[in-house]
């Protein structure tokens, strides 16, 4: 992008979700019937919106090893606990990924060189784990506003070059930042698409709450995989950056977790620079081991929360997906 910078406000409320809307209008189409010598011509007109949801979904057995060899009738997908047919399915090693890696840069970032060791590995992510075909795109945020550094691209060091220009400032607005990030992540073009999420986990500048971050953000089909970075331990620590009582160390680990649990992605806690290069291995091994899954449902004008659930033939594996998402367009949480 060159040094043209596009800055997502946090007062920016996406809207789109993960489901693609096809409108199928069967109308101005003309029938009659004859009732006592009299012929009445009816128009009838139906407008019927469905909705194409997809989900990423990872299985492993109760090891926690991978689960590869599964077919499409080993799947059932219960939406709302209806079963629903499965009209899509995929599961591809070698599929390129679209990855965005939302980095926290507020100030506390620069504090014991959490920032630094996460440039550090973001660039063994970006050399040595993806490939020509993946594609990634980069997104910083700090005091309120969210800017995308790189768009989508295969592009190695233009991402190199803009990750060693980038510096810790500001305060820390990590619920806003979680509630626009999905939607831009979902504009990868390839299937396969991932949110990785690094921070501390302070958050003291939000407009958003944590509960309307978890809303928006499942809204969207795209994991996110959270790695909290040196979370504040001390509550002495902690005091410099509180906005309110709900900032300790318990709930920094609760939001986090939530904030993936509720995507279908994953949260890991690291301290050390050493634990950075095997916790990404392991988010981008996961990534190639994701099945996916499509199926149809008609849209609510009314934006109902729709649960999914996946289960296996084998009901001894664990499934993670998404838990559900939104069957109409909501413009406003608040």
């Amino acid at each position: 992008m060159g040094n043209d910078i596009l800055i997502i406000k946090r007062i920016f409320r996406p809207i789109s979700m993960a489901c693609v809307i096809f409108f199928i209008g069967i109308g101005h189409t003309s029938s009659s019937w004859s009732f006592s010598q009299e012929t009445q011509k009816r128009e009838i007109v139906h407008d019927i919106a469905v909705s194409a949801i997809s989900i990423a979904v990872t299985v492993q057995d109760k090891k926690g090893r991978y689960v590869n060899n599964l077919t499409k009738e080993d799947f059932r997908i219960y939406e709302n606990e209806e079963r629903k047919d499965i009209t899509y399915f995929k599961h591809d090693f070698e599929a390129p990924v679209s990855l965005t890696i939302l980095l926290d840069v507020s100030g506390s970032m620069a504090l014991l060189d959490r920032l630094e060791e996460s440039k550090v590995a973001l660039e063994y992510l970006r050399r040595s784990l993806l490939d020509d075909r993946d594609e990634v795109s980069l997104l910083i945020f700090a005091d309120g506003e969210v800017e995308v550094a790189m768009n989508f691209s295969g592009d190695k060091e233009e991402f190199l070059s803009l990750l060693e220009t980038t510096e810790a400032y500001g305060q820390t607005a990590l619920n806003d930042a979680v509630a626009v990030s999905p939607a831009f992540a979902d504009k990868g073009k390839n299937e396969k698409r991932a949110l990785l999420l690094i921070t501390d986990g302070i958050e003291n500048d939000s407009q958003y709450s944590y509960e309307q971050a978890v809303e928006v953000a499942r809204r969207v089909n795209v994991p996110i995989y959270t790695i909290g970075y040196k979370i504040p331990l001390r509550e002495q620590y902690l005091k410099r950056y509180k906005r309110s009582s709900a900032l300790t160390t318990s709930r920094i680990i609760s939001s986090l977790e939530r904030f993936s649990e509720a995507t279908g992605g994953k949260a890991v806690f690291i301290n050390h620079p050493a634990e950075f290069n095997v916790t990404l291995r392991k988010i981008k091994k996961e990534l190639s081991h994701h099945y996916l899954l499509g199926y149809t449902s008609y849209k609510n004008p009314e934006n109902e929360y729709r649960k999914i659930r996946v289960t296996t033939s084998n009901k001894k594996y664990r499934v993670r997906t998404r838990e559900g998402y939104y069957s109409g367009e909501k413009t406003d949480i608040r």
